[in-house]
């Protein structure tokens, strides 16, 4: 890379800091950072554009301790003469195959032994595109007497979907879940659980426990942290990576691309959220045990309930529930 590449790229990404990030004062003081790296001849020996871009991110970061700030080197590809009026639709019916064929993030749905479910997701897509298959998961898991929501390998997404998720959760009565705070004309948000969901809810008063790891974040962390703070769920794993600003990708120029935050989470109940310091879980474990922990913990809670108020098929659920818990010794041994 030329140098005379590397100034326009610092100067063109600090004037979109300047304008767009969350906290002003910290984008000017970015804007300082950078330039005295570019006088002290920081970047000289970087010939790479896409070390050059995780330099920048790397430095963005430890600046500003977000971790959604993000530069990306993303070549702009010229649209040939037979595809350029196209383009726009091509990319759209891409995007759509690509959702389609990852099922819109969910990637299992299960009735576990002792009527447990289990809900594992990786994105919270839109609504617009993904109702349909989220409504089919949760009609589906309406009926178990527990539910496990598997949120270690989700990176976020819409906030849309995260309340559209959380109202099949909770009691039928309105609840303010989560604001956000954008830069732009100074605005707020508000986030509520929906009027009106399609299918059957699983409700608000049976057992919900969530998996996290350090790779759960922003949305998904949102859903996580909105369902702790009301006392909703018990969350189960690590502590989750602590991105809380909502924003967008901006072009940079030709070859580089920046993911701003715009926004900030505000929480109702806590004024506060989760940036930078991620949620800490109710029973924290490595990652790899979160399952087996929540599940034996449901198992014997469960066995518990039934033992003391028996149940129409109490018996059944009971023989399901000691065949699965004699098969989770090991998570027992870790709870206990």
């Amino acid at each position: 890379m030329e140098r005379q590449t590397q100034e326009e790229t610092i100067h063109s990404l600090s004037t979109l800091l300047i304008q767009n990030y969350v906290f002003p004062d910290m984008a000017h003081r970015m804007q300082v950072e950078f330039t005295q790296r570019l006088n002290d001849n920081e970047y000289s020996v970087m010939t790479d554009p896409a070390t050059f871009a995780k330099t920048l991110t790397s430095q963005l970061q430890n600046t500003s301790k977000d971790k959604h700030l993000n530069v990306r080197y993303n070549p702009q590809k010229p649209p040939t003469e037979d595809h350029a009026e196209g383009k726009d639709a091509v990319l759209a019916d891409h995007f759509m195959t690509m959702i389609q064929l990852d099922n819109y993030g969910f990637a299992k749905i299960e009735r576990l032994q002792g009527n447990i479910g289990l809900l594992e997701f990786h994105a919270f897509m839109s609504p617009e595109h993904a109702a349909e298959t989220a409504s089919s998961a949760m009609t589906f898991l309406a009926n178990t007497s527990c539910l496990i929501i598997d949120i270690r390998k989700n990176f976020g997404g819409d906030p849309h979907m995260v309340a559209f998720l959380t109202t099949y959760l909770l009691d039928p009565a309105p609840k303010h879940l989560n604001s956000f705070y954008l830069r732009k004309n100074e605005e707020i948000k508000q986030f509520w659980t929906m009027p009106y969901v399609p299918g059957k809810k699983f409700g608000g008063s049976k057992p919900l426990y969530i998996l996290t790891s350090n790779r759960t974040f922003s949305a998904a962390e949102e859903f996580a942290y909105n369902l702790q703070t009301m006392g909703r769920a018990i969350i189960v794993g690590e502590r989750t990576g602590g991105g809380a600003h909502p924003g967008g990708f901006h072009r940079i120029n030709k070859d580089f691309e920046v993911f701003i935050p715009s926004g900030r989470a505000i929480n109702p109940i806590t004024q506060t959220n989760w940036e930078g310091v991620g949620i800490t879980p109710d029973i924290e474990v490595p990652q790899d045990q979160a399952f087996e922990v929540a599940y034996s913990t449901l198992l014997q809670s469960e066995h518990k309930r039934i033992s003391e108020n028996p149940i129409p098929g109490g018996k059944r659920l009971m023989d399901e529930l000691e065949r699965a818990n004699r098969g989770n010794t090991n998570a027992a041994s870790i709870v206990g």
